[in-house]
């Protein structure tokens, strides 16, 4: 059976459009190779051109799902974590009201989880990303420089194992409530690259959905570090397929990304859409440009 989502269904991914609210500026755990920006034109996770109100972001949303049909996927990527937000639940309690044709999602460090999965699945949201790099402490202290919990801030193995536990708690809940879970995992040479397979063994136990390897897109702390040669990606994918399956089509999108993936306006395009300069070649096509173009 199709799945209706583009990151979850091989065929839904080349047919069926998203819409990422930009909802959600803050976040509750520092990865070393993340670096949040806001009006930033580069093509990565954690950008987005401005942060959306949730009266914004129902507004936005109204207007591209009236100009292109494609759009059938609402998500909350970011740029922070989303459950580190409040705005992210408003925004859902808003859209849910007017949108119960829509399929919604959210992506999450996975720190907030626990006490989040029965309130996400109230308001409508049933596909879950986690992120989940590391199963063991001592590998995790290398990739995050801290988490924060309420008021507190933890830091190394102490930091990286509440942040492992909670990760766990909160997919095995979700799991259970009834959702479609799906690990993201970063490939980060010399720190991890090895240590992917035991997170596949680690999620198999969960029974997760999918998992997704992504290649490090080379920034923060981390920007010293070498791209994953996409051959190496593709060795570790192929050991983790034998546990649990596997996600080779992800396009490590934006927190504003609109459109079927990997068919968003460039940043040069998006200009000329917007101002009626591409040749496209039907009124559709037209009115998918100028929605994947509504911007703040």
């Amino acid at each position: 059976m199709q799945i209706a989502h583009p990151c979850y269904d091989k065929k839904a991914h080349f047919e069926v459009g998203r819409i990422h609210l930009p909802v959600a500026p803050f976040c509750n755990v520092k990865c070393n190779y993340c670096e949040r920006k806001i009006g930033s034109i580069d093509k990565r996770p954690g950008v987005s051109k401005c942060i959306l109100s949730p009266e914004q972001a129902l507004d936005r949303l109204e207007k591209v799902v009236q100009l292109d049909p494609a759009i059938k996927v609402v998500g909350i990527a970011g740029p922070g974590d989303p459950l580190a937000n409040e705005t992210t639940f408003l925004t859902l309690e808003l859209i849910q009201k007017k949108f119960d044709d829509l399929h919604f999602c959210l992506s999450t460090n996975g720190l907030a989880l626990p006490e989040s999965v029965d309130r996400l699945w109230e308001l409508g949201v049933r596909f879950l990303t986690v992120t989940l790099n590391a199963v063991d402490p001592i590998i995790g202290a290398k990739i995050y420089s801290f988490v924060r919990v309420n008021d507190s801030v933890y830091k190394g193995e102490e930091g990286a194992e509440i942040l492992l536990k909670r990760q766990l708690l909160g997919i095995e809940k979700a799991v259970a409530k009834g959702f479609k879970v799906k690990i993201n995992s970063v490939f980060v040479p010399t720190i991890n690259d090895e240590h992917l397979v035991k997170v596949a063994q680690i999620v198999k136990e969960y029974d997760v959905f999918l998992m997704n390897i992504m290649p490090l897109l080379p920034s923060g702390k981390f920007k010293h570090l070498p791209k994953p040669d996409p051959k190496q990606v593709e060795a570790i994918r192929q050991e983790c397929a034998k546990l649990v399956p596997q996600w080779s089509l992800c396009k490590q999108c934006r927190a504003d990304a609109i459109g079927i993936p990997g068919r968003e306006c460039g940043s040069q395009s998006r200009g000329l859409a917007c101002s009626g300069g591409l040749n496209l070649k039907s009124q559709q096509e037209k009115n998918q440009q100028v929605a994947h173009c509504i911007t703040c």
